[in-house]
C-alpha cells in the first residue's frame, strides 16, 4: 500500500486504530522514500514518496476532553493515545484540531474562500516551487534535504532570532527546526511571498503544537 502511494497521498482514518508497530514501520520509508521488503527469495526495495495524512479521535468515544459527554478514563486515553508514537508525530509536518462545528457557523451566511479561489493559490505555489527547483531534480518543498533548506529558506534577522528563541523554548529538534521551515516556505509560496516572514514561522509552528495538548 505505501508503495501504491508513491508520489500521492496515503490517507490513513482512525489512526490508532492500527497497531503501533505497524505505524512505526512507516517512519524508515517517511525517510528515505522508499520501502525495502525482505523475503526467503531476496531482498526487494519499492519506490515509496508519500504523503501521510491521518485521521484520529482524541480518545476511543470520540468526546475528550469534554467531559460532559466523555466516559473514558485518563488510561484509556493515555492507551489510545499511546499507539501513535512520537517518532511519528515528530514526522508529521502537521498536526491540528478539527473543532465540532456550531450551528451559527452553518447559517451565518459569511463569505468563505471558494475551492475555486484556493485551488488558484495552491497552483500558483506550486509554480513558484517549480521554478524554484529547476534543474535540481526536485519537485516539492517537501522534497528539501537539509542543504536544501539552508539554500531555498534563508531567513532575515529578525526571523533567525525568533526561530532561535522558539528552537529553544520548545526543545525542537534539527528535523522538527527543517520542517518548520519547509512548512513556512510553502506558506509563504500560498501567500505570494518570496522571503519567509515571522508570521509563516508562527503559523508553521502552530501547526506542530497541536500534539502536545493530548500527547503531553
Amino acid at each position: 500500500m505505501i508503495s501504491l502511494a508513491h508520489r500521492g497521498v496515503l490517507f490513513l482514518d482512525e489512526l490508532p486504530e492500527f497497531k503501533r508497530e505497524t505505524l512505526d514501520i512507516l517512519r524508515q520509508p517517511l525517510e528515505d522514500k522508499r520501502v525495502q521488503i525482505a523475503r526467503s527469495s531476496g531482498s526487494y526495495v519499492y519506490p515509496a514518496d508519500f504523503m501521510l495524512v491521518g485521521a484520529m479521535n482524541p480518545c476511543p468515544c470520540g468526546f475528550y476532553p469534554d467531559r460532559e459527554r466523555c466516559r473514558c478514563t485518563p488510561f484509556e486515553v493515555k492507551r489510545y493515545l499511546s499507539r501513535v508514537s512520537g517518532p511519528i508525530l515528530d514526522r508529521m509536518d502537521i498536526c491540528v484540531e478539527a473543532m465540532p462545528m456550531a450551528f451559527t457557523d452553518m447559517t451565518s451566511g459569511r463569505a468563505q474562500e471558494s475551492s475555486a479561489q484556493i485551488r488558484e493559490r495552491v497552483m500558483a505555489a506550486r509554480k513558484r516551487q517549480e521554478e524554484r527547483f529547476a534543474g535540481t531534480g526536485l519537485h516539492f518543498n517537501a522534497d528539501m534535504g537539509a542543504g536544501d533548506v539552508e539554500r531555498c529558506c534563508v531567513l532575515g534577522e529578525a526571523e533567525l532570532k525568533y526561530m532561535e528563541r522558539m528552537f529553544t523554548a520548545l526543545q525542537l529538534s534539527a528535523r522538527a527546526y527543517h520542517r518548520i521551515l519547509k512548512v513556512a516556505r510553502t506558506i509563504a509560496d500560498l501567500d505570494g511571498s518570496d522571503r519567509i516572514g515571522e508570521m509563516h514561522l508562527a503559523e508553521a509552528i502552530c501547526y506542530r503544537q497541536s500534539d502536545r495538548k493530548y500527547w503531553s
